[in-house]
């Protein structure tokens, strides 16, 4: 098995049955979309916007993040408590404002990535984010218990504030970056981006 395999193999492995199949579950219906798309140059212009912004974050959130041994309260954990999350709600709006979809319906032509975006926003506010606030709230005041309480009272769960919350302990860390994984996601996310503008026909023919 090369390297690469071995690592994803890895990944899979620490996200246990439950994780692995949503990621899974992700990235088959993220090719779905790609595969179904319609895409236009504004279209994938707009959306690589918000991707870019979403994938930045988790770019400087994995090079700060060292989970399960340490709150992570410098970088961008500064402005905001998921800034992983916030990143992935940038990356898969941008995809869904990518993947334009015209559907005809009653002589009219309707914009069903919209609604597809409708659906991810719906999933992520009503189901994923509670449940991961909930459990990793729960998880890191047992572990780190007062420090916890008053970087929680004081940063936003999942979107930013402009005003940073504390003193920066340290700065973004290339090891880190690479024990969480982060590389993957890039290399995926920016595959998916040039997928919608193959598509869209700004790679050429």
């Amino acid at each position: 098995m090369s390297e690469e395999a071995g690592g994803w193999t890895r990944g899979l492995r620490k996200r246990g049955v439950a994780g692995s199949a949503r990621l899974l579950a992700t990235m088959a219906f993220v090719a779905l979309l790609v595969w179904i798309a319609e895409p236009t140059a504004v279209s994938v212009g707009v959306g690589a916007v918000l991707v870019a912004l979403g994938e930045t974050w988790r770019v400087w959130s994995a090079g700060h993040l060292l989970k399960s041994r340490e709150l992570a309260v410098s970088g961008p954990y500064r402005h905001v408590q998921n800034p992983l999350y916030f990143g992935r709600l940038c990356i898969f709006s941008g995809f869904a404002l990518m993947a334009r979809l015209p559907l005809e319906w009653g002589g009219r032509v309707l914009p069903a990535h919209l609604v597809v975006l409708a659906g991810v926003l719906l999933v992520f506010f009503a189901y994923y984010l509670p449940r991961k606030v909930r459990v990793e709230g729960e998880r890191l005041q047992r572990r780190h218990g007062e420090a916890w309480e008053a970087w929680s009272a004081a940063v936003p769960v999942v979107f930013p504030r402009v005003r940073p919350y504390g003193r920066n302990v340290r700065g973004w860390d290339a090891v880190r970056f690479a024990e969480n994984g982060e590389l993957w996601m890039a290399v995926a996310v920016a595959s998916v981006t040039l997928a919608f503008a193959w598509k869209a026909g700004l790679l050429g023919a």
